[in-house]
């Protein structure tokens, strides 16, 4: 049933766009399959299917040496996209679908064991100048690193802060603002009150609500073609732009081991332990010319970290609470290829009873048009309590309508 309402979805918007020429848009590569406006400007749609594959060979450390390499190739993400307005322009909705087994896992007794297949389902309504409401599931406004789509990276993939800080999609509403102070300084006031614990959530709300805070400063203006959620400076801002920006997100009576992230921590009784976890990321993003830098501190912390019992003892589960950092600078050539290195630096708190992680990360990326087809390596060294642990090698391809 799944696969047959996939196909006929897609085989939809191929024929909609065959049989409705006069309402088709100007199209070409990186604009989407189908970029269709009503004859009557009553509503808007825009298909973008997108592919990542990649492959892989690594390496783990042992006391003489390294092991054997182990090799793998898979599809990283395939992803569907729908975007456009409803009714009125200022009506705009996304919705995003995913297909490899990436996306598609996470399922459990709380999503009803279903396919984990909907990214986005959002509803954005721009309701007064500067002013807009969001309803549904999305990303929260979370770090900068996480809120940079998957398709606009400048690595092969995201950082260890993100894969353990990260906040994620999840259910709910959200409130966003721009405050222009000066033809240049420009401000941005971003707040979501959500379920709590991810997307797709279909058994809840388990534990508390969630609550998140971003704001972001732009001081020299804003980046060109939403460059500030974009890896690389594709377009070589002619001034420098920085994007600084603090979020702090809690999440009250929280029942994952990562806020609303990670794995529900099950009680003997049946029941979830609760706690109030509260995470905080600081990041920068800057691009001059050809250079562009992100740098993000992120910080989580849990009222009780260790899930206990009803009779008194650890029930085994524990909240991964501790601070990380990111940095990462690349520089993009003439020629469209781009050199990128990255440091990551993982510190668990001691109760966590987890070793610390450092990551080094050396890239190089070749855009072909852009974001939207482009060929990528790095070289990964990952080491876990000061030790080597793992070295890696990555290549990859985007592919994105």
């Amino acid at each position: 049933m799944k696969n047959s309402f996939l196909f006929s979805l897609v085989m939809f918007a191929f024929t909609f766009g065959v049989k409705a020429q006069q309402g088709v848009d100007e199209i070409s590569f990186g604009k989407g399959l189908l970029n269709y406006t009503a004859s009557d400007q009553s509503f808007s749609v825009k298909f973008a299917p997108r592919f990542q594959l990649r492959q892989y060979a690594s390496w783990d450390a042992n006391d003489s040496g390294y092991d054997d390499a182990q090799y793998g190739f898979l599809v990283r993400r395939a992803r569907l996209k729908f975007d456009g307005y409803a009714y009125s322009p200022k009506l705009r909705y996304k919705i995003e679908l995913g297909l490899s087994n990436n996306d598609l896992s996470g399922v459990n007794a709380f999503t009803k064991n279903a396919p984990n297949q909907i990214l986005d389902a959002v509803i954005m309504w721009s309701f007064a100048e500067n002013w807009e409401f969001w309803a549904g599931q999305t990303k929260l406004p979370g770090n900068v690193e996480r809120v940079v789509s998957s398709a606009n990276l400048q690595l092969i993939d995201r950082s260890l802060l993100n894969s353990r800080f990260n906040i994620d999609r999840d259910l709910g509403i959200q409130l966003r603002h721009t405050s222009k102070w000066t033809d240049k300084f420009v401000t941005r006031e971003k707040f979501a009150l959500s379920q709590g614990e991810g997307r797709n959530v279909t058994v809840g709300n388990q534990g508390g609500l969630q609550y998140t805070a971003r704001f972001e400063v732009l001081p020299f203006g804003t980046f060109e073609k939403k460059g500030d959620y974009s890896n690389a400076d594709l377009v070589r801002e002619a001034t420098p732009k920085v994007m600084l920006s603090y979020t702090y997100n809690l999440n009250n009576d929280a029942v994952k081991t990562r806020s609303g992230m990670g794995s529900y921590m099950v009680l003997d009784n049946g029941l979830l332990y609760q706690t109030d976890i509260a995470t905080t990321f600081v990041d920068l993003m800057f691009k001059y010319n050809g250079i562009s830098s992100m740098i993000e501190y992120a910080k989580r912390a849990s009222d009780q970290a260790v899930a206990v019992n009803p009779d008194g003892s650890e029930s085994g589960d524990i909240v991964l609470d501790g601070t990380a950092f990111n940095a990462q600078i690349g520089y993009l050539f003439k020629n469209n290829v781009e050199l990128v290195g990255r440091y990551t630096n993982v510190d668990y708190a001691a109760i966590t009873k987890q070793e610390d992680l450092k990551q080094y990360t050396l890239g190089i990326s070749k855009y072909i048009l852009g974001h939207k087809l482009k060929v990528q390596a790095d070289v990964v060294k990952t080491l876990v309590g000061g030790t080597t642990d793992n070295v890696q090698f990555r290549s990859g391809l985007e592919l994105h309508f």
